[in-house]
């Protein structure tokens, strides 16, 4: 049992019997969507946890709701999957969040590599991630999930060395690598907890950098016969791991 309507709160505002709802989801709950006492919704608290409540009063800067059950229903995956996502042009990276929000990704990191087009200097970067992690936020809240995955700061390609050996699978999509393929790679695979995925820019990794990665530790895959766009490559992969390791498609 849930409800179409899903909200995050913080943990502080979460106890035995109620929930407090506070900021700008209690204009939208109240005028928007024009919930009243007796409605139900679900909230989440951001850390794998989810609740069933019912309306029981409405104040102008909070909603006061009951606990009904807390929801067992397993929405997070157990593969937690970071995409470290070469800087695409445009709003490719809104996309990019939006989608791999939905599919269950765990957290998205912005990387500048050799050949992105798009170069941030530190405010601007940091003013892109708060955007990212907005649009995660409203994506979590659209599909439901107990979790918002979070957006990292924007790392250059010479610092990715350090974040691959945290963890205990990481595969690089190279167009140009033709021996290995993901689906070859993932077969006979017991999976870890931990993924990391590697998507270039639009203009694809250097080599230089693919042997870097290599040398690190990263598996480079080819992700098929055709050259995916960027923001493809990233919701694919997500996609077809979540696959393969029982979660998209499967806990009917």
């Amino acid at each position: 049992m849930g409800s179409e309507h899903h909200f995050f709160v913080e943990a502080d505002n979460i106890d035995q019997e109620q929930v407090v709802i506070t900021g700008d989801d209690v204009a939208h709950i109240t005028k928007s969507l024009r919930l009243e006492s007796g409605d139900q919704l679900s909230v989440a608290d951001g850390e794998g946890n989810k609740y069933l409540v019912e309306i029981v009063e409405t104040k102008p800067e909070l909603v006061i709701t009951e606990i009904k059950e807390e929801l067992e229903i397993k929405v997070e995956p157990e593969l937690e999957v970071t995409i470290l996502q070469g800087l695409p042009k445009s709003k490719k990276m809104d996309l990019i969040v939006q989608k791999c929000t939905e599919l269950g990704v765990a957290k998205i990191i912005p990387l500048e590599t050799a050949r992105s087009v798009v170069k941030l200097k530190p405010k601007k970067a940091q003013r892109r991630c708060q955007r990212w992690q907005k649009i995660a936020e409203e994506a979590a809240k659209q599909s439901g999930r107990a979790k918002i995955p979070q957006i990292g700061e924007l790392r250059d390609f010479s610092q990715a060395q350090t974040l691959i050996e945290e963890y205990e699978l990481v595969f690089l999509a190279w167009e140009e690598e033709e021996a290995v393929t993901l689906q070859n790679a993932l077969k006979g695979l017991s999976f870890p907890q931990k993924i990391l995925i590697i998507i270039g820019p639009e203009g694809g990794f250097s080599a230089q950098e693919v042997a870097q990665a290599k040398r690190w530790g990263a598996k480079v895959v080819s992700l098929g016969p055709r050259i995916l766009r960027t923001e493809t490559a990233a919701i694919a992969t997500l996609s077809m791991l979540l696959y393969a390791g029982g979660d998209l498609g499967g806990r009917a």
